[in-house]
């Protein structure tokens, strides 16, 4: 399942193509095995490899099962790095399609930020953390704000 991502660009790319593609192996393969993740969706906070796949399958199990073909847009990325390590802020778009009509279902807009590592020249994701701004009215996320 190790794959190499020479440019942290590199990275970014195959995530995209792996939500679009529902490629759970590929998703994974983007993480290192002690990854700490802090997310918006189901499970608050993911902690080891087995914890985070378990939530990715779920996730593309259900897109699988309502039929969703999910789009996946970087915006605003913003890439720090040094020798071994990187730091990477951006918006993440999410886009939902019915996958036979092609309709637009929900698009949601999450503000992201990662932490990789370079090891055997190759950069993984240590760490993921995902954040929405809240409405304190209402205490609920806004899941379409930029």
């Amino acid at each position: 399942m190790t794959k190499n991502f020479y440019e942290v660009h590199d990275v970014l790319e195959t995530y995209k193509n792996a939500v679009q593609e529902k490629d759970e192996e590929k998703l994974l393969s983007l993480y290192a095995s002690d990854i700490h993740i802090y997310d918006c969706w189901g499970s608050w906070e993911s902690k080891g490899i087995q914890s985070w796949q378990a939530n990715v399958s779920e996730w593309f199990n259900g897109l699988r099962k309502n039929d969703v073909r999910l789009e996946v847009a970087f915006t605003d990325v913003v890439i720090e790095t040094v020798s071994t390590l990187a730091f990477v802020h951006c918006a993440v778009s999410y886009t939902g399609y019915q996958q036979q009509t092609a309709v637009k279902l929900q698009q949601t807009i999450n503000r992201f930020t990662y932490g990789l590592r370079k090891t055997q020249d190759s950069w993984e994701i240590v760490h993921e953390h995902s954040s929405l701004p809240i409405d304190f009215e209402t205490g609920k996320g806004m899941f379409d704000l930029k």
